[in-house]
């Protein structure tokens, strides 16, 4: 009786290196930078409304972001802008964004640009 030949099953994929990560994370922030504050003509991510972005090794992304006040009147909206911009970037994987308060937004999160633009000492 012959033997039953094995199939080779497909080779996990490869990791990111830091290197590609960080290029990738690049990617990302630069679509972020593409959706603005409709309040203040300023791009959220210059803004300080993104706390932090996580990419993984498969370009898997998390955003954790806050908004200027709970009260914002585009709370309901800001975050799905926020992922649609970042579902534009070319090989991405799966994204979730996060809202949180903790700590809330000041004007010290602005870049020093951002603030002079403003006239906010």
């Amino acid at each position: 009786m012959p033997k039953p030949v094995e199939v080779p099953s497909e080779a996990p994929k490869q990791g990111l290196t830091s290197i590609q990560k960080s290029l990738f994370e690049a990617e990302v922030i630069e679509q972020i930078r593409m959706v603005y504050d409709p309040e203040i003509p300023v791009n959220v991510y210059d803004l300080g409304l993104i706390y932090d972005v996580q990419v993984d090794d498969h370009k898997n992304v998390n955003i954790m972001m806050t908004l200027t006040s709970p009260a914002c009147p585009v709370a309901g909206s800001l975050p799905g802008e926020v992922e649609s911009a970042v579902r534009g970037t070319p090989g991405i994987g799966n994204v979730s964004v996060e809202l949180t308060w903790d700590p809330p937004f000041t004007i010290e999160r602005m870049s020093d640009e951002v603030r002079l633009m403003l006239g906010i000492d």
